[in-house]
């Protein structure tokens, strides 16, 4: 056997790996290799080999996994948390829970690039820009965002844009959350804008702004009618953004008819844990006249190729990785399952259900408050939603203390108030809880409903959710139904490999998935006393030590909750190291052709300047290119980032060099970490000369993309760099680049749990067999396809470059063509057009079976006989299963007059029989879509016109 036996490879690190024993036999005699070592010689430079393996102790079994992940949460002390401050207590509906949250079906799609395999998600999706509309009274919205903190960065940088203004501050309501104003002034200090804080009444100045930030209702509670404030920044020419509670607005005014351009929020409370912080979907809504300005994606409602009704991304061109260097966000992904969550909440329970929520939320706040004053405390304000502020004087730490012996957690606001944030699942028994820390400890609960304390003049008066699809019958029979149905429109890993180029999609084990729902780390708030949350540090800085050995890096921060944030947090602590040593004139970033589009966007977005290196004909970067450019900035050169292995799927040889000759001009070395699942085990960014990289958890370490989101993007960095890592939002100073401390912390536990199982042999073998499973899909292909790449010994990394642009010429035939032609196959496209246009990049991952493999090749192999059949004449050119493709269940009906069978177009080479994937579109038209831009529910009647 060519397997090298003495690497132990237990039963939970198989879990994760496809291929047999046997079966890597079998492909290293296809791809001509003697083992999997001499293979891995054959592929990575000898100069950057780590020398050690990897050691995290024995791997654990599954089930001893799940005890210590249990010993673990049990650390955390679960006690009620009326903390608010952005985030607040939930009840997930079980149907929800376990029909979306808790299915593959749902967490292990990929992002809806390919709307025919994706109409499921996209239909939730616009569910959820329709109810962001309309409680929000604006027109347009976008498919989620990160967090309401970056969300209200990314507002501030749209008013930038499209504000009348020429001025560079930033107007900050005092009222608004600490960790949305320390994110504000990270955003804005690279781009030298001015964060004004203070009071919208008094203190703005609407002339000296370009935009103003208004809280809805207030952190402390206060309700505040902002039309006066943004119709003056109007008659300025500046805009008005407006971060209003979601389910506030069942009750209240909403920013649309204040008036506000934009509005921005978080959806945690429908329905998605606190999760000690996230993920959580945010919301942006925006008037249709500044539709092209908002940053995100957005679902658009188009027709496919028999004229029905679909779902696309729309505007897509308007994608900041797309615009590179002129991006104006570095957005490139959003909070899909949380916002499909969200959007199934608000279908839960109608708008008559969200409002009885919201009443009975605002009502047991009242008779808090009234039960207080009955105390004798003075309560402030006096009309609120579901937060008061309690005056408590010299003795705050007291009922402080109090109220945790009660079970309780109250918000400390200065030196002598206690802040209260009524929720869903406050009970009489929490509102008398909070009583007895007062000291009351015999005031009755009174089920009588109260008066209400809002204020009449704000109290909504305009309908909400009026679309059918939020009045459906809610029988569970008939909810689990349409999430069925929707999941079944959608194509996921639970279905078919998904063998996505520079966006590793593998498997995420069902052990590792489990711990996330359990209360102990989805019910905790994450500002609760350090003592509460034992089990998330531990989890915390165990994983952390873990990555730091993986990489090389001396540190790990958390807080960036995707990908790009953390570039954009590593850049960060690039330009303050070059600041704290008086050399803040470091402007220059220098970036390769080939990088991901985040990369120049990430730099843009930290005031950097970006130069383009080109590359050479094998597709590495051109090294002299890159030296002549280092010297010609030297003086200004802050940094460069480099992707390894390379975008183009090979290990460059000369990275050390590149990283010796930033370090010798004074720049720091940016290695970004997408392709690390190429890497761990074999080679170390800190070791090759790299001082940062970002991690993208969610791709090499299990997290599962969710159909877009979420994410986590921690940062390693070298020692020297600990001190510019991001701060602690609470703070509310500049520093933090996420409104969380540890980002997404409540999806760590599957990090964790994937390193405890695989034990660093484990991880190892994992990295060797992706690069194995690359390599035999390059040989089976390379016959038929041009392999665009290779490094040493023709030898590409974990992914591969499929040449199709010469069949543009010999056929007609288009990489798109090829793409949707897979999908009658059963199997999601690879990555598109990118990082070469009209290309297919590949990746298998270590996941995937030599039988799923197989069956790629197999139809792969298949689709070039049918573009040869074009090529010598034999099927039309413009009329073939190509271009026709995909074929959806009603092209076995009805008349048939192409010149090719329904069985060649619906049963192609590798799709299944008995098991066939069907989509539930033919092609979608995108420029219709565009064209026709429709980016929320339409009315019934609406999809009967699209079919005529």
């Amino acid at each position: 056997m060519k397997y090298d036996k003495h690497d132990p490879f237990d039963f939970a690190a198989r879990r994760h790996i496809g291929p047999r024993l046997s079966e890597i036999d079998q492909m290293l005699e296809t791809v001509g290799a003697r083992s999997l070592h001499a293979l891995i010689d054959e592929t990575l430079p000898p100069d950057i080999r780590q020398a050690e393996y990897i050691d995290f102790g024995p791997s654990l079994t599954e089930r001893r996994a799940l005890e210590k992940l249990r010993a673990t949460a049990n650390k955390n002390r679960l006690l009620v948390s009326l903390i608010g401050q952005g985030y607040h207590g939930t009840t997930m509906p079980p149907a929800i829970q376990r029909n979306i949250f808790e299915n593959p079906a749902w967490y292990t799609a990929y992002s809806p690039y390919q709307p025919e395999i994706s109409q499921g998600r996209l239909e939730a999706l616009l569910n959820f820009q329709t109810m962001v509309c309309d409680l929000t009274g604006l027109d347009v919205a976008n498919a989620s965002l990160l967090d309401e903190a970056t969300a209200a960065a990314e507002a501030m940088g749209m008013a930038r844009r499209v504000a009348k203004s020429d001025k560079n501050a930033f107007f900050v309501d005092r009222d608004c959350l600490p960790q949305t104003i320390a994110v504000l002034k990270t955003r804005a200090a690279p781009l030298g804008w001015e964060v004004v804080v203070g009071d919208p009444f008094t203190d703005l100045d609407a002339g000296a702004v370009f935009g103003a930030l208004f809280q809805y209702p207030g952190v402390n509670g206060a309700i505040h009618d902002f039309t006066g404030p943004i119709a003056a920044l109007h008659a300025a020419g500046a805009l008005g953004v407006v971060a209003a509670d979601p389910l506030a607005l069942t009750l209240l005014k909403p920013p649309g008819e204040m008036g506000a351009d934009i509005a921005i929020g978080s959806m945690q409370r429908y329905g998605v844990p606190m999760g000690f912080g996230g993920p959580h979907a945010a919301y942006m809504a925006t008037r249709d006249a500044h539709k092209r300005a908002l940053p995100g994606r957005i679902v658009g409602v188009s027709v496919d190729a028999r004229g029905n009704r679909s779902y696309r991304l729309a505007l897509q061109t308007r994608e900041q990785h797309i615009r590179r260097e002129k991006a104006t966000s570095n957005i490139c992904t959003s909070q899909v399952l949380l916002a499909v969550i969200a959007s199934m909440f608000a279908v839960y329970h109608g708008p008559a259900g969200l409002k009885a929520i919201a009443l009975r939320v605002h009502r047991d706040a009242v008779r808090l408050a009234a039960g207080l004053e009955r105390l004798g405390f003075t309560v402030e304000p006096k009309e609120f939603f579901d937060t008061i502020t309690v005056q408590v004087g010299p003795f705050q730490g007291v009922i402080l203390g109090s109220a945790v012996e009660n079970g309780v957690n109250l918000r400390k606001v200065g030196d002598d108030r206690i802040g209260i944030s009524v929720d869903q699942r406050t009970r009489p028994d929490i509102v008398q809880a909070v009583w007895r820390a007062f000291g009351g400890a015999d005031l009755p609960y009174d089920e009588a409903y109260p008066e209400t304390r809002l204020p009449e003049a704000l109290e909504r008066t305009s309908e909400y959710l009026t679309h059918p699809i939020f009045h459906m019958n809610r029988a569970e029979s008939e909810m689990t139904r349409y999430m069925r149905r929707l999941a079944d429109r959608d194509l996921a890993l639970d279905r078919a490999m998904i063998p996505l180029g520079s966006c590793t999609m593998k498997l995420n084990a069902t052990a590792e998935m489990l711990p996330i729902s359990w209360p102990e780390f989805s019910e905790i708030h994450p500002f609760v006393p350090a003592d509460q949350a034992e089990g998330y540090r531990e989890l915390i800085d165990d994983l952390s030590q873990k990555l730091c050995a993986v990489t090389g890096y001396d540190a790990i921060s958390m807080q960036p909750n995707s990908g790009a944030q953390g570039e954009y947090a590593g850049l960060l602590a690039i330009r303050a190291y070059h600041r704290s040593r008086g050399e803040g004139h470091r402007n220059v970033c220098l970036i390769p052709s080939s990088a991901h589009g985040t990369n120049p966007a990430s730099a843009q977005m930290c005031g950097m300047s970006v130069v383009v290196v080109g590359a050479d004909a094998q597709g590495n970067i051109d090294v002299e290119d890159f030296r002549k450019k280092a010297e010609l900035h030297s003086e200004k050169l802050a940094a460069c980032m480099i992707t390894y292995p390379s975008t183009h799927g090979v290990f460059e040889a000369r990275v050390r060099e590149l990283c010796e000759i930033v370090h010798a001009h004074g720049g720091q070395v940016y290695l970004d970490g997408a392709n690390l699942n190429a890497m761990v085990g074999l080679a170390r960014p800190g070791d090759i000369g790299a001082d940062v990289s970002h991690l993208n958890l969610h791709k090499t370490f299990c997290i599962p993309h969710g159909g877009g989101g979420p994410g986590m993007g921690p940062i390693g960095v070298k020692a020297h760099l600990i001190p510019f890592l991001p701060s602690d939002p609470r703070t509310g100073e500049e520093g933090a680049v996420s409104a969380a401390p540890f980002g997404s912390a409540s999806i760590l536990p599957i990090s964790w749990s994937y390193c405890l199982m695989m034990g660093g042999r484990g991880l190892t073998q994992a990295t060797r067999v992706a690069i194995l499973n690359a390599n035999y899909i390059a040989k089976r292909l390379e016959g038929a396809y041009p392999i665009l790449y290779a490094g040493r010994n023709g030898r590409v990394a974990h992914e591969c470059i499929v040449d199709v642009r010469p069949f543009q010429k010999s056929a007609g035939v288009t990489v798109e063509d090829i793409a949707k032609r897979l999908i009658d196959c059963g199997f999601h496209p690879p990555t598109m057009s990118w990082p070469v246009s009209g290309t297919l990049m590949i990746e298998p991952t270590e996941s995937e079976t030599k039988a799923e493999i197989d069956r790629f090749c197999d139809a792969m192999l298949a689709i070039r006989e049918e573009i040869r059949a074009i090529e010598e004449g034999r099927i039309d050119k413009a009329d073939n299963p190509l271009k026709n493709a995909p074929h959806t269940v009603q092209d076995l009906i009805g008349a048939w007059e192409r010149p090719y069978s329904r069985e060649a177009a619906c049963f192609p080479t590798g799709s299944f029989r008995m098991d066939k994937y069907w989509p539930p579109v033919n092609r979608v038209d995108n420029a219709y879509g565009d064209r026709n831009l429709v980016c929320s529910c339409p009315p019934p009647e609406a999809y009967g016109e699209a079919a005529e």
